[in-house]
């Protein structure tokens, strides 16, 4: 059964062009759908029926997994039964009829302005990694970044003249997004003082933002960072890599910016995703509305 799952994921990536990222949490829920079925329920790829599913379900329930991480494992399993009967191993689809959990979707957090300017002043610009970390925190805050987008920047992609930012999203599509002059200057510096320091003799690396052994800095260590700088600035608030992105969105959104542009920038497929964001800002101005107002 193995060998379907590589030849599916095969297909994602060639036919599909989803991200390393996508392809790798389809292996993972994969890896583990099928470890049950031949485990436990014992049966081939074609002599999976619906009951084997709604057992695999129920041991995630069980399990304590979330209505959302259900609902991506059935998303998952679909589209594989659906690749199983496209390549002819099986002729019927036992996903049919199995319902997705509703799950209410959760507000991200976002950073007050003060909190924003209290984790971009953390770094200590003095060192060379301080001077990477302020050029990747401006940077983040400045263009809405994913994280895998941020560390998968090469130097040629950041245009200082011109004040922009070249990355490559979800299913490897470009886009071309702004970059504020606090940003540029970050970078700049980064660049011109930091970034030497940090190059190894070792190894060539086009990368951009280096960590100390000068290799390419991975989404793991940009976590590592983002989560110390936010414990030096104090903040409280549960900090993840997408903090900053959702930061941006927000208080482009709370200034007046046009959704459409934002959803361009943040490069969601569908605005309904970007939508989110109108959300959170509407919950901002309750939270102002209870807080000044002398009859709230």
């Amino acid at each position: 059964m193995e060998e379907h799952m590589n030849d599916f994921l095969h297909f994602l990536i060639v036919e599909k062009g989803l991200a390393e990222n996508t392809i790798a949490a389809y292996r993972r829920d994969l890896t583990h759908y099928i470890d049950y079925v031949k485990k436990v329920e014992q049966v081939t790829a074609g002599g999976i029926k619906r009951i084997h599913i709604l057992h695999f379900l129920e041991q995630l329930k069980e399990q304590g997994k979330s209505p959302k991480t259900i609902a991506r494992h059935i998303s998952t399993i679909r589209s594989f039964h659906h690749f199983l009967i496209q390549d002819k191993v099986t002729d019927h689809d036992p996903t049919n009829h199995i319902e997705t959990p509703k799950s209410g979707r959760s507000l991200p957090k976002v950073l007050s302005m003060e909190e924003t300017e209290a984790l971009l002043a953390a770094p200590d610009v003095s060192t060379a990694l301080g001077m990477r970390d302020k050029a990747m925190m401006e940077l983040m805050y400045a263009s809405g970044l994913r994280v895998s987008e941020l560390t998968s920047l090469n130097k040629e992609d950041v245009h200082l003249t011109m004040g922009f930012v070249r990355c490559t999203g979800k299913g490897d599509k470009e886009r071309i997004i702004p970059a504020g002059r606090h940003a540029l200057e970050a970078i700049e510096r980064y660049l011109q003082n930091g970034r030497p320091d940090l190059v190894s003799k070792k190894h060539r690396e086009d990368a951009l933002f280096l960590n100390h052994y000068g290799k390419r800095l991975t989404r793991q260590g940009f976590w590592k960072i983002i989560k110390a700088l936010a414990k030096k600035a104090t903040i409280e608030k549960e900090m993840t890599p997408h903090t900053l992105r959702h930061s941006f969105a927000t208080h482009l959104l709370e200034n007046g910016a046009d959704l459409r542009a934002v959803q361009e920038m943040l490069g969601h497929a569908d605005i309904s995703t970007t939508q989110i964001y109108t959300h959170v800002t509407k919950t901002r101005l309750k939270d102002v509305y209870s807080q000044f107002h002398p009859r709230a």
